[in-house]
């Protein structure tokens, strides 16, 4: 079984910097995606945007056109957690922040929610202006 724990939300100031980290257990496969998913306020499961994920074997990272250049993912094997470095915040970026992880391997990062089987408890970050 798998379980990912998400840490490190709150509350922010436009500017400002947080970081995010997700701590997986269980068995990971070498080519699984780990991926953070925000969900706005208002907004199902289903609509959870993409904001950056990477191949657990070798780091390749991929993110959503919202926060490139302001977000960057990175992993850390020993700790089987990853991490979300936010900054230069938005108020748009409020959303509680979801880590997800695939069941099998793939190729490229994969974007869609309907590729990740499993899911943290999610962490809220509000930004204000």
């Amino acid at each position: 079984q798998v379980e990912l724990v998400e840490s490190g939300g709150g509350m922010a100031q436009t500017g400002d910097s947080l970081r995010l980290s997700c701590v997986a257990s269980g068995r990971t496969r070498s080519n699984s995606i780990m991926a953070w998913f925000r969900q706005a306020p208002g907004k199902s499961r289903r609509d959870r945007e993409f904001v950056a994920g990477l191949r657990w074997s070798d780091g390749e990272a991929a993110y959503g056109d919202s926060v490139k250049g302001r977000f960057t993912i990175s992993k850390d094997g020993a700790k089987d957690t990853v991490y979300l470095q936010m900054d230069s915040l938005k108020p748009e970026d409020t959303a509680v922040y979801y880590c997800g992880r695939t069941m099998t391997s793939y190729s490229i990062v994969v974007t869609s929610t309907t590729f990740y089987y499993y899911w943290g408890q999610g962490t809220q970050v509000t930004v204000s202006s």
